[in-house]
């Protein structure tokens, strides 16, 4: 039984691999693409980068628990297949969009097909024994992690060429994606462990509400929201901030970018194991958070483009939480609810990501980085950040003191 639980998990974190690989590449240009449609203004580029991204965001809110209740219905495998490919060709509408109505389209499609991770994490959970919950969702961590070192290096690089250039070579690295899963994905969802649709579970509301059944998951789900705005402002702003106030150009993000995949590969391959084997997943989760605080202020204080360099080495091990509240929430679950679950907190996700944009990019860094701010002050979105993990780690604690943990 291990060797065929070890083979699917290697085959979906390839899978994953090349999926974030080609959303990595996106990443160093999107803003400048936008910049260049939107007349060149910094203010109206931060404004149209916050209101796509929120529309994707909301698109992904809608379609993550259908593509979780789909995958628990008829299995993971033809959900990710379907996804993949039609991520691919939005690649190419995205590459020849003549305007922002077009890229605008580009990025709703990308939102539908984006919403195919819930099916992936609930794959890493079919596939997963308690014993190695928090270290396979670790690797999913690395897979991700890899993805970025590669991704927004390899953009950054392709960018200086054509800001056109990645979406083109995004659609064939997800397009390789998905013949690899055509010939090589197995099904990791035993036709026993299969549930029927039902119109509540394609209700991304419904499937919230449904977090109610498993009280850790449900006790967790306020702060989840908290630091998944966090983390969404950082991930939309990052470009339009470093641009901004240190001057970097799309080959100096790809390579900070990269940073930030070197350690997660580093955090969650080689350090999650032995920190949560040594703290166990709820100290670890309470020690990342808190870390995470401390990050997003010195990320908001830092006055010289190279101190981010020091903000992301140091910051990135508070992502050991990460695996550990997933392994926490699969560990709670039920087999045939794994895509349900995981459905509703992508749903969270997306939640979060649809007013992030609007609030970091759009609001915040768009408002004081204008002329009509009363002080300039291109650090604010991050300085929010902070207030929302620190809301979230108190909420965390919360829940703890609620659910004592039980000794095995």
């Amino acid at each position: 039984m291990a060797q065929p639980r070890k083979a699917a998990v290697g085959f979906i974190l390839v899978t994953l691999f090349l999926d974030i690989l080609g959303i990595g590449i996106i990443i160093p240009i999107l803003p400048g693409l936008i910049k260049e449609f939107a007349g060149g203004s910094t203010a109206s580029a931060g404004f149209y980068v916050g209101v796509i991204s929120a529309s994707y965001a909301a698109t992904q809110f809608i379609f993550a628990p259908i593509l979780g209740a789909l995958s628990d219905r008829f299995g993971r495998r033809p959900v990710i297949l379907v996804a993949l490919f039609g991520l691919g060709i939005d690649y190419l509408i995205q590459g020849f969009a003549p305007n922002l109505a077009w890229l605008f389209v580009g990025r709703i499609i990308a939102g539908v097909m984006g919403a195919s991770y819930t099916s992936a994490n609930a794959y890493i959970a079919d596939v997963s024994t308690p014993e190695t919950r928090a270290r396979n969702f670790g690797f999913v961590g690395v897979a991700f992690g890899l993805g970025f070192i590669a991704g927004p290096a390899l953009g950054g690089f392709l960018g200086g060429i054509s800001l056109r250039l990645p979406f083109f070579v995004s659609a064939g690295l997800v397009l390789v994606n998905w013949l690899y899963g055509f010939f090589v994905l197995p099904e990791s969802l035993a036709p026993e462990n299969r549930s029927p649709m039902t119109l509540s579970k394609l209700n991304p509301l419904g499937a919230i509400v449904h977090l109610k059944t498993y009280p850790m998951v449900a006790g967790l789900a306020g702060a989840f929201v908290f630091f998944g705005l966090a983390q969404r402002g950082l991930e939309n702003v990052w470009v339009l901030y470093t641009t901004h106030r240190y001057g970097w150009n799309e080959a100096t993000n790809g390579l900070a970018l990269a940073l930030v995949g070197v350690m997660a590969v580093i955090v969650q391959g080689g350090l999650v194991r032995p920190v949560i084997g040594w703290l166990g997943e709820r100290k670890a989760i309470i020690y990342g958070l808190a870390l995470g605080v401390f990050t997003y202020i010195f990320y908001g204080l830092a006055s010289q483009g190279w101190m981010l360099y020091v903000v992301i080495i140091v910051g990135s091990l508070g992502g050991v939480a990460g695996p550990a509240i997933q392994g926490l929430v699969a560990g709670s679950v039920a087999p045939n609810e794994q895509g349900r679950v995981q459905g509703a907190l992508a749903a969270l996700q997306s939640a979060t990501s649809i007013f992030a944009p609007l609030v970091f990019s759009a609001g915040l860094f768009s408002f004081f980085t204008s002329e009509n701010a009363p002080f300039q002050l291109p650090g604010a979105p991050f300085f929010f950040g902070a207030v929302c993990t620190l809301a979230g780690f108190v909420l965390v604690l919360r829940q703890f003191r609620r659910s004592p943990e039980v000794a095995a």
